[in-house]
């Protein structure tokens, strides 16, 4: 990303208008995302999400088990292990095959975030990635990513805000669509 001066006021909001102009062709993917991890839910999968920073909290906005909130695990496996494990060993504990595993990074280069994906791969949950501009490893390492086009990080962090709550949404109906179908979504509440 850009280290030099970041934009600010209108040149930020141009800059934001721009990103979501581009992101915009990305909605209907993240309707299948929604889709498919309300389809995992209802059969008692399980969503883990991990981002560092900015990222972190955005993934905590989609109530999953939120890996870089776990500060205990975190402190003792960065002590043992080493930062760079600090969410795949946690993957390899809470992830089961078919779960969902979504990892945020504005850069795609965050060597415990790409260590994750590679665990998660390992353990055949479904990994999918928001990052910032494409190409990048953590792109590579997903079964699918939506890639920001975007030069700052505070654009592609309020872009991915909005991808999360587009997830969130999607995720939402198709939950209230298994609900009228009938299906017994376990710790589930809307």
């Amino acid at each position: 990303m850009n280290a030099g001066a970041l934009p600010t006021g209108r040149a930020h909001l141009a800059a934001v208008r721009e990103a979501l102009a581009r992101f915009d062709a990305e909605t209907e993917r993240l309707d299948r995302w929604g889709a498919h991890a309300a389809t995992v839910l209802a059969a008692g999968g399980r969503l883990l999400a991990a981002g560092n920073g900015g990222s972190a909290a955005e993934a905590q906005h989609l109530t999953a088990l939120a890996l870089h909130a776990e500060t205990s695990s975190l402190t003792a496996i960065g002590n043992d292990y080493g930062s760079a494990e600090a969410f795949a060993r946690q993957v390899r504990a809470h992830g089961r095959r078919g779960d969902l595993l979504v990892l945020l990074s504005t850069s795609g280069r965050s060597p415990n975030i790409l260590a994750a994906a590679e665990a998660g791969r390992d353990l055949g949950l479904r990994v999918w990635a928001l990052t910032g501009p494409a190409p990048n490893p953590l792109a590579d390492r997903c079964d699918d990513a939506v890639c920001v086009n975007a030069r700052e990080v505070p654009t592609i962090q309020e872009v991915h805000l909005v991808a999360v709550h587009l997830l969130c949404a999607a995720i939402d109906v198709a939950v209230r669509a298994h609900l009228l179908e009938g299906v017994r979504l376990e710790g589930i509440t809307i």
